[in-house]
């Protein structure tokens, strides 16, 4: 729990004075029935009105000041609880977006959900919880056994060998639920894996009339996440029958043992009364020390799996120049030799190469340069290395051999920003982000409303964003639904655009166009970003044919590299594609 240590501390003074005022309403609460005891048995048999108004009233303002003090106590601890969860998120959330992409993928998207959703307001309510009875529970527990010992000792003995047992009991208990709920949130991950592929791809799963397999795939992790919360509240509400009935059986011995001695005249009758409340007081203060402790599992296993995002160390960290490597090659973007595996070992990543490496190769000896301001076109069959080469040149990765330059600079010498400010992009993966169209294409930016609109204007999106209602203010949906396939590529060919980047990606950027859109995007990129480093990913040999270098990818391997005319002659795989697509034999 040193994670959540680190949290607490700016708040140290603020808990600290919460918990004083707890105390104080705890010492208030535990005063009331020892008041009660002695109205009943001293007070009342004198018969003064006067003194049993004025006991009476101290026994109304006991309970009023442990009301208000409660009351302001909770409204502290909630804030504090609130202000460190909301600090975690924060945390939480800028450490993902910092992570590698090997990192996310070893994490995983739904579990990084699951972390910043339900694993924050575990801790979030174990903050809370550890402050409004983390004094509450113990002092109600060892201040009764202090108040009856005052009391009468005899009774007092009942409560002294019952409380450890329970104390025990429920310590032992609460310490083997512990991993317990490290299984209940994993399953949780689950949980939000199925949710988010159901939720993104529902017009897939209604097209195919998948309705009824997705839900009882759903159903199926759902049922086991079920199973493994309840073992795990099974286990820990265990403590709480068995407390009570111990209690009880104590309570009864009290009432029995109290009335014999109440007839031997060795305790009064306020004392048995004094002590069924401070019976109570025990029973709840148990009964939170075992909240505390169940909120205290979950909590401790939700804080190692935030702490691990959080902690994570970057494995993409800026080396210096005299640790970069060096290239012979003269170009803007170089591959030099560059080879790469998704979620490589240890091994591969310390140097010892692909050698008896099990897991496939992305590439295989990538090389190539493209100098500044001209095109690179790369073609392939799905799953041959064409966005692996963008991950790589964005140093979303880093190769497991060779080095990737751009600018003349080993990418690794880049600070992040200062890479990525270079690029412009439209991923296979890319998104439309649920604001106006113009907040889309500026995406945070520092562009002026001339950048939007020529930008828009050269992703040919110019025409239907005027003809919408609201034009650039129109709002946009969750992932762009509320706009065709072709409106949302062009809004975020005109997102790549509109901060005029020295180098231009377009990984499949057009596949939703038709030829003639196609055709008049790669005209006006050519007239109004002639300077402009393009990279064009695609399925279609007429988006790439102009380019002035040409890779063909198979299977992570160049089997073809040159122009569209030298292609033709040496590349039977791209001469075949060619001849497919565009009906020449």
């Amino acid at each position: 729990m040193h994670f959540l240590l680190r949290y607490l501390k700016p708040y140290r003074w603020v808990i600290l004075v919460s918990m004083l005022i707890k105390l104080c309403a705890t010492l208030a609460e535990l005063l009331a029935p020892y008041v009660l005891e002695y109205l009943i048995d001293t007070v009342a048999p004198t018969g003064e009105v006067g003194r049993v108004f004025f006991w009476g009233s101290a026994m109304i303002l006991l309970a009023a000041c442990q009301w208000g003090l409660n009351v302001y106590a909770n409204r502290r601890s909630v804030r504090v609880a609130s202000e460190c969860a909301y600090r975690i998120r924060r945390d939480l959330f800028r450490a993902s977006l910092n992570l590698s992409g090997e990192q996310m993928d070893r994490f995983g998207l739904p579990s990084i959900i699951s972390r910043m959703t339900s694993d924050t307001y575990n801790l979030q309510g174990f903050i809370q919880s550890s402050q409004t009875m983390g004094i509450r529970a113990p002092f109600m527990l060892f201040g009764g056994i202090l108040v009856t010992l005052s009391m009468d000792r005899a009774l007092a003995l009942i409560l002294c060998v019952m409380a450890p047992v329970m104390i025990v009991l429920v310590v032992f208990i609460s310490w083997k639920g512990i991993p317990l709920y490290d299984r209940v949130q994993r399953g949780m991950d689950d949980i939000v894996r199925v949710m988010r592929e159901n939720i993104t791809g529902i017009r897939v799963v209604k097209a195919l009339s998948r309705e009824k397999h997705e839900k009882e795939r759903y159903a199926d992790v759902n049922n086991e996440a079920a199973k493994r919360d309840i073992r795990a509240s099974i286990i820990m509400a265990l403590p709480g029958p068995l407390v009570t009935l111990m209690l009880n059986v104590g309570l009864t011995l009290i009432v029995l043992l109290g009335a014999h001695r109440v007839n031997d005249g060795l305790t009064k009758p306020g004392v048995i009364l004094a002590f069924l409340t401070y019976f109570n007081m025990i029973l709840m203060g148990v009964m939170g020390l075992n909240r505390i402790f169940m909120m205290l599992s979950k909590a401790n296993a939700s804080a190692k799996r935030i702490s691990a995002v959080i902690d994570e160390r970057d494995d993409l960290a800026r080396i210096g120049e005299d640790e970069a490597a060096h290239t012979d090659q003269t170009g803007f973007l170089v591959f030099d030799h560059v080879s790469f595996s998704y979620q490589a070992d240890e091994t591969e990543k310390s140097g010892a190469g692909f050698a008896g490496a099990s897991r496939q190769k992305a590439l295989t000896d990538i090389h190539f340069s493209v100098p500044k301001g001209a095109s690179l076109g790369i073609i392939g069959a799905t799953g041959s290395g064409k966005s692996t080469i963008v991950n790589l040149l964005m140093r979303f990765y880093d190769p497991q051999d060779g080095h990737v330059f751009v600018d003349g600079r080993d990418v690794r010498t880049y600070d992040k920003d200062e890479l990525h400010r270079r690029f412009g992009v439209v991923l296979q993966t890319d998104t439309i982000f649920s604001d106006t169209v113009r907040g889309n294409i500026a995406f945070g930016r520092d562009v002026t409303e001339d950048d939007i609109q020529n930008a828009a204007k050269d992703a040919m999106a110019k025409d239907f964003i005027e003809a919408l209602d609201d034009g650039y203010d129109h709002k946009a949906a969750i992932q762009g639904s509320n706009f065709s396939g072709g409106q949302r590529q062009r809004l975020m060919i005109a997102r790549a655009l509109a901060a005029n980047p020295e180098i231009l990606i377009l990984d499949d950027a057009s596949s939703a166009l038709d030829y003639r859109t196609d055709a008049n995007l790669r005209r006006a990129i050519d007239e109004n970003h002639g300077g402009t480093t393009l990279v064009v990913i695609a399925q279609r040999v007429s988006s790439i044919m102009g380019c002035s270098e040409i890779l063909v990818l198979d299977e992570g391997r160049v089997i073809g590299q040159g122009t569209h005319e030298s292609l033709l002659k040496t590349c039977p795989v791209y001469r075949d594609i060619y001849t497919v697509q565009m009906g020449e034999a």
